[in-house]
């Protein structure tokens, strides 16, 4: 099986990294194209073994199964260059939330696939998020999954849920990190930790609390009900926590979900 990566930006090469570090994919069975070559073949100087397309055409031929790893408004161009060149056997994956399945099937003859990842990918971890196509044959979606169970633990999502749910496991790392950079800076500011004790101390409680929850040893309500004793400091900092956090989660999934339906109006494939 051939793969290709179109785009080598921040997802693109996560996912070449990822998927050839973690033996899911053979570097010499991996092409690659990006607009700006140089930045391929920058890649390609750490795995030697893959394969830099010189154009879009040159990949698509190469490949069976195709990665878009592109902005949401440049997939129009990338679909319009390789039209009249898709096979039924060919599967286009689309890493992107705002161009739903339907979309691509409608303007391609070849299978669709959405699967969206995650930074945490980069570490084995984490989830990908899977939306299946009308057309897509069995031995692909098995391909797919097994691929991805490599460096994550693929979870089907429908239509409907793909922004709340990407949300979750692709931009939630970077919302979890604004708030723990906060964390550590009030840290500071109340108690005088230095920074440099509290971002240690901070990643490595993160950690631990990552292989709590990896082992399944508690849940959420099962970890906070342990912490927390009867008129002790921790249940003090989780009623604070009650007190002042107000809506902020609510408005965050709002702003993603108004940009999400702002991003979609805009997608014309």
């Amino acid at each position: 099986m051939k793969w290709g990566i179109i785009g080598t930006g921040n997802m693109g090469s996560m996912l070449i990294s990822s998927l050839i570090k973690s033996g899911a994919v053979p570097a010499e069975n991996l092409t690659i194209y990006n607009r700006t070559l140089e930045k391929a073949k920058k890649i390609q100087e750490g795995f030697p073994k893959i394969q830099v397309a010189n154009d879009l055409l040159s990949l698509q031929k190469e490949s069976d199964i195709i990665f878009v790893c592109v902005k949401p408004h440049h997939y129009k161009d990338i679909i319009d260059s390789l039209s009249g060149k898709w096979t039924e056997d060919q599967c286009l994956v689309s890493i992107t939330s705002p161009v739903a399945v339907d979309q691509l099937e409608k303007v391609t003859p070849c299978q669709v696939v959405r699967i969206v990842p995650s930074i945490t990918n980069h570490a084995f971890s984490g989830v990908s998020l899977f939306t299946f196509g009308t057309k897509i044959k069995e031995e692909n979606r098995q391909l797919l999954k097994t691929t991805f169970e490599h460096i994550s633990e693929p979870i089907e999502v429908e239509e409907r849920y793909i922004r709340v749910a990407s949300d979750i496991v692709s931009c939630g790392p970077a919302f979890i990190s604004y708030l723990l950079s906060q964390w550590i800076t009030a840290a500071g500011d109340v108690a005088g930790l230095p920074k440099n004790q509290a971002t240690a101390l901070t990643e490595n409680m993160m950690v631990g609390l990552g292989e709590l929850l990896a082992q399944k040893v508690m849940t959420l309500e099962e970890l906070m009900a342990k912490v927390t004793v009867k008129g002790g400091v921790t249940g003090e900092g989780l009623q604070a926590l009650e007190d002042h956090i107000g809506p902020l989660f609510q408005k965050m999934f709002e702003a993603t979900q108004n940009k999400h339906k702002k991003d979609k109006s805009h997608i014309d494939l």
